[in-house]
């Protein structure tokens, strides 16, 4: 398991890991109250990376990341 430092590096490894094979792909995120912390995770079985943040400012990101991705999952194309 990778995890990637920076937001933009992750969101474009996870849109290129979901593009290459949409069928496998899965996208968990966890929220631990105790930390603060939001991580993410994609996985394809063969590949996986995660991204941790503790930055109460990256969640609009997060949000937005999430909406299109989902939607990119939910569509036919």
């Amino acid at each position: 398991m990778v995890f990637v430092k920076s937001w933009e590096d992750f969101e474009i490894a996870a849109e290129n890991m979901y593009m290459a094979n949409p069928c496998q792909c899965r996208f968990t995120m966890k929220y631990t109250h105790q930390r603060g912390a939001v991580l993410l995770k994609l996985t394809d079985n063969a590949k996986c990376i995660q991204y941790k943040t503790e930055v109460l400012s990256e969640l609009r990101r997060i949000e937005k990341f999430s909406g299109n991705l989902i939607q990119m999952m939910a569509s036919k194309e």
